[in-house]
């Protein structure tokens, strides 16, 4: 028969049920602090990760971004370099003679066309436009006063300029790179390129994230958002506003204040930001601000942060619940079992065991994700230092591109004379046999005026290398065709047949210098016979005729003439139908023929193709 509670008993269970009652309130309020405090401190983290991880790679993007610009901004400094010192140009501004101008206008039109510049325009020393790459256009600017423009007065001042301002005439945005002809002494006016950054911009665009370049007073230049140019970085003194506008630098534009608010700085590059783009509503954006080098501009980059800082947050967070949950769970489990161990010791020692057994199994859990996070973490750093080793890789393979055109240009222009240096030894060598000395005497004597022409060739090189040319003189033409028919004997031995030549009459001179000279004909030979290669009916015709002022010198064979696709840049560099040529020749040849002042033509069909060589004619 079962016995009623005593006091005493009912008592002591009344104590333990309100103990355990308390103990659950006291476990259930600080799981509830405990749950808030994690939340708080997972948003806290996984916001500032994700920002972490927004701004390193931002950071990346931004230098790539910046030496891109840089990349874009130095092909077109160097034309002012070179025109400020350009024969042309000395002769347009020195003699103002309708003719010195007019060959200025189409060398600069077709500089314009290789350049990728958007206009090139020279200005006399009195502010006036001489002469322009746009001279056939209705908005032509010979004839403007360009007085007011700062990279005028600057470059007359200082020697160069650059200046990014919105076009008087074209009322397009680009940057003007200027620099004086003649000393500081006695000016003859300046060279100005402009340039156009219509192209950076789309690609920008196409990345969808905003990105725009300011000066030094904060205005917009350069930007992948249109409606964002010329607007101001922050707000500015009202004295400085005006001063901008009246400058005309930027014409009427409002120079309002960009919709950017609120930054809180990261670092001394980085702020996070409220900003509102067009079409889309207010957004948190990381401004990352970066100075574009050899400029006093900075490119500043904008990258969303809501939708990363919100699945990193998140992310956080469910990690955070996913460890302290099942804590919180263990916790109350022991509570649970310690309670019961009053009544059911044996039971309790097993319930422990089990509950040690989950432990552990969890914490090997733990231990394991751990070690897959150490490895991702190590994979992670692998592939950053292969990206770097990539981007050496990339530097190293364009410093070699550029020493394989250099050493191209150097063999295609020595590979004549040294062919011919060889057969003249390999014959000398023949007539020492049998102990001939005069014919020896006369090869030894060609090789060493061959070896004069290499030396001369490296020396045209070096000049190049140094923006300079030869100086023009006197040369007669017969000797000229005579000399490059030479150089061709070794290397077309049997088939200089297929020259058909009429010598021009003697005494008959033109303008430039005879190695160079020899060296287009010797271009234009050596392709036609190559034409001709195998065809029984060869035959190249070289005929001169003449005018008052210049000589035409005419290439024509009956080969199968020039695919249109080829001749439409036959004058392109690297651009050729041979298996293995260069591309190099007829570029080099056209540069020649245009330093003195002449033409190159050329006409090509299914019967065959002509080359026609205008150069000017020496008074004897």
């Amino acid at each position: 028969m079962l016995q009623p509670p005593s006091s005493s008993g009912f008592s002591s269970v009344y104590r333990a049920s309100h103990r355990i009652g308390r103990t659950w309130i006291l476990f259930a309020t600080v799981s509830a602090v405990l749950i808030l405090a994690t939340l708080f401190g997972a948003t806290v983290y996984g916001r500032r990760s994700a920002i972490e991880t927004i701004a390193s790679q931002a950071r990346t993007d931004a230098s790539l971004k910046v030496a891109l610009l840089n990349a874009v901004l130095e092909r077109p400094r160097a034309l002012p370099l070179l025109l400020a010192e350009d024969q042309q140009v000395l002769d347009a501004l020195s003699a103002k003679s309708s003719d010195a101008i007019d060959i200025l206008n189409r060398k600069l039109e077709r500089l314009v066309t290789g350049t990728q510049a958007a206009v090139l325009y020279v200005i006399g020393p009195n502010g006036i436009a001489v002469s322009s790459s746009n001279w056939r256009e209705p908005i032509s600017f010979v004839g403007n006063d360009y007085t007011f423009r700062d990279y005028f007065r600057r470059a007359m001042d200082d020697g160069s300029a650059e200046h990014f301002a919105l076009g008087s005439v074209s009322k397009r945005p680009g940057l003007y790179i200027s620099r004086r002809v003649g000393s500081a002494a006695a000016p003859l006016g300046v060279v100005v390129v402009k340039f156009e950054f219509d192209q950076l911009e789309s690609d920008w665009r196409d990345t969808h994230r905003p990105v725009y370049v300011v000066d030094d007073r904060g205005v917009v230049l350069i930007t992948s958002i249109p409606s964002w140019r010329f607007m101001m970085n922050g707000p500015v003194p009202e004295a400085d506003l005006a001063a901008i506008r009246n400058s005309l630098q930027f014409g009427d534009a409002p120079l309002a204040t960009l919709p950017i608010m609120r930054p809180q700085p990261i670092d001394a590059a980085a702020s996070l930001v409220s900003a509102v783009l067009p079409g889309s509503g207010e957004g948190q954006y990381l401004r990352l601000s970066t100075p574009v080098p050899t400029t006093p501009w900075h490119l500043e980059y904008l990258v969303p942060t809501d939708a990363p800082v919100a699945a990193s947050v998140r992310e956080m967070r469910l990690l955070s619940l996913a460890v302290l949950l099942p804590l919180l769970a263990i916790t109350g489990l022991i509570l649970w079992r310690r309670q019961a161990a009053a009544t059911k010791i044996a039971e309790e020692q097993a319930m422990r065991e089990e509950l040690e057994r989950r432990v552990i199994a969890r914490t090997d859990d733990l231990s394991r994700a751990r070690d897959r996070l150490q490895a991702e973490i190590s994979d992670h750093r692998e592939t950053e230092a292969r990206l770097q080793i990539v981007q050496q890789e990339l530097v190293q393979a364009n410093r070699l591109a550029i020493l394989g055109q250099i050493a191209a240009g150097v063999a295609h222009e020595i590979n004549q004379p040294v062919a011919t240096i060889r057969a003249y030894a390999d014959n000398a060598r023949v007539f020492l046999k049998r102990q001939q000395t005069t014919p020896v005497d006369e090869n030894l004597e060609a090789i060493a005026s061959l070896t004069e022409r290499i030396g001369a060739i490296t020396d045209e090189l070096k000049a190049f290398a140094r923006k300079g040319r030869v100086a023009p003189e006197p040369i007669e033409l017969l000797g000229v065709i005579d000399g490059a028919v030479v150089l061709l004997k070794s290397r077309f031995a049997g088939q200089l047949e297929a020259l058909n030549i009429r010598p021009p009459p003697a005494g008959l001179y033109v303008l430039g210098n005879r190695i160079r000279l020899e060296q287009i004909l010797i271009n234009l030979f050596q392709n036609a016979l190559e034409a001709l290669d195998g065809r029984a009916d060869a035959k190249v015709d070289v005929s001169v005729s003449e005018t008052d002022e210049e000589v035409a010198i005419e290439v024509a064979d009956n080969g199968p003439g020039i695919s249109p696709v080829i001749l439409k840049s036959l004058f392109t560099p690297f651009n050729t139908s041979k298996e293995r040529g260069l591309g190099l020749g007829l570029v080099i040849s056209k540069d020649i023929v245009a330093d003195y002042g002449g033409r190159m033509d050329v006409t090509s069909d299914e019967t065959g193709t002509c080359f026609t060589v205008h150069l000017r004619k020496a008074k004897k």
